[in-house]
């Protein structure tokens, strides 16, 4: 008895579905520099002294006491200088060492917290207490998807990292902003394929099913909370279009396989990630974070112990992060695409004990990188002191970082507020400075 009159209005529309923008707005203040982040996180704490910040102080003061019940600790890992900077980084990282000229090397970074849950959701979302959205969450609202069909903000991550989905959660923010999560395997998201015989026999479904959607939303005024349910499952229809393609790698020439490392059929390693990555920014997609490990400190780098370990750990990053600078740059796409390389903190330069094989967590300076999108290449930010135990110029800390991306993206972040229980919130809170002296 309903179909005839649902199928007039729908005819009446000309078949088109009345689907909600997939652009909520674009809220740049200025011309953007970047259209798209690539956000490397490493879970568990890298430690600085032994990756991108030099401290020969403490190789010559080794297993020497530094206080009583505190010894100095040095790198067991070589630093070289690379490209026509000179930039030091040590031995665990020569492949993005042979990138250094495209870096930015920030040594003087701070965590607003010291264990990995605080300074995890710090570095994301600006908060180590109570919970915020995430920076992917931010950019999703204020610059929204170039791809209707997909997420503005999508995470790679083959497990939860120190404060789980937090990392990726919209929080206050409407949920179409919350991070989507692919899961490295044979089937990244679930559900990724049609159900219908046919497309257009899933049109046609959608067609319907959005009639009844704009009826209910009629209803109710507008809703926002409804709005963005809407939204989410729309978005979720079109990835089955779009995602597929995503993840098919077959389309990939043998030069650029080899150029990350990755073996065909292989979807479990860091190299798969990055790729991945690539095609995603590709494809319109705003904010992509990828993580590297999960809680486990067998899997991350947290190295309380086991800092031999790290020859490991960095063997499965430092190729593929290499090779996604060299891919975007060969595409022409690194000038308008935000590499941010970055962990929650630092490792600290002392032990309570010699030949000890670890270190303590250590917020109070260490070190990051950036690359692309206007950021000067092949120059060091910033220093930690002669111990590597303290900023000794220039600190950036987390909100002065989450400044300088939004800045990048055209956002000014004392701008890019959201009203919610009767206060306008902000990703950098009442903090943050832009970063000047590293752009171009």
């Amino acid at each position: 008895m309903l179909l005839p009159g649902l199928l007039a209005e729908l005819m009446a529309d000309n078949g088109q579905t009345r689907r909600l923008s997939a652009q909520p707005g674009d809220r740049t203040h200025f011309a953007p520099r970047a259209k798209r982040v690539i956000f490397l996180f490493m879970t568990g704490g890298v430690s600085h002294v032994d990756t991108f910040d030099p401290r020969p102080v403490l190789n010559a003061r080794h297993d020497t006491e530094y206080r009583p019940g505190s010894f100095y600790k040095g790198s067991g890992w070589k630093y070289r200088p690379y490209g026509q900077s000179g930039i030091e980084v040590s031995d665990l990282f020569p492949h993005i060492g042979s990138m250094i000229d495209d870096i930015c090397v920030i040594r003087s970074m701070t965590n607003i917290n010291g264990d990995h849950f605080g300074a995890t959701i710090g570095i994301h979302t600006g908060s180590a207490t109570f919970n915020r959205p995430s920076i992917g969450s931010w950019v999703s609202y204020g610059l929204g998807t170039e791809n209707g069909n997909l997420p503005a903000f999508m995470v790679v991550s083959p497990g939860l990292p120190y404060a789980g989905g937090q990392v990726w959660g919209s929080d206050f923010l409407p949920a179409v902003h919350q991070g989507t999560r692919v899961i490295p395997g044979p089937e990244p998201i679930a559900n990724m394929r049609r159900r219908a015989r046919t497309s257009g026999l899933q049109r046609t479904e959608l067609e319907m099913l959005d009639y009844f959607n704009q009826q209910h939303l009629k209803d109710r005024g507008g809703d926002s909370q409804l709005t963005a349910r809407i939204k989410s499952f729309e978005t979720a229809a079109g990835m089955q279009l779009a995602a597929p393609e995503v993840f098919d790698l077959h389309q990939e020439s043998k030069s650029t396989m080899k150029l990350y490392g990755l073996e065909p059929g292989d979807t479990s390693g860091f190299a798969w990630q990055c790729l991945v990555a690539r095609r995603m920014a590709e494809r319109g997609v705003r904010f992509v974070e990828l993580i590297d490990g999960d809680s486990g400190v067998d899997r991350n780098w947290d190295a309380h112990a086991e800092l031999t370990k790290y020859d490991r750990l960095a063997r499965n990053v430092d190729q593929p992060v290499a090779a996604l600078i060299k891919d975007l740059k060969s595409r022409g796409m690194l000038d308008d695409t935000l590499i941010v390389f970055t962990t929650e903190f630092g490792r600290g330069p002392f032990v309570q004990s010699p030949g000890t094989d670890g270190r303590g967590h250590h917020s109070r300076v260490y070190s990051s990188w950036l690359a692309g999108a206007g950021i000067k290449g092949g120059i060091v930010h910033g220093s930690s002191d002669d111990l590597g135990d303290r900023v000794a110029q220039d600190e950036v800390n987390v909100h002065d970082l989450q400044a300088t991306i939004l800045h990048q993206l055209g956002i000014d972040h004392e701008r890019l507020t959201y009203r919610h229980a009767g206060r306008d919130f902000r990703l950098t809170d009442v903090h943050g400075r832009v970063v000047h002296d590293i752009l171009t």
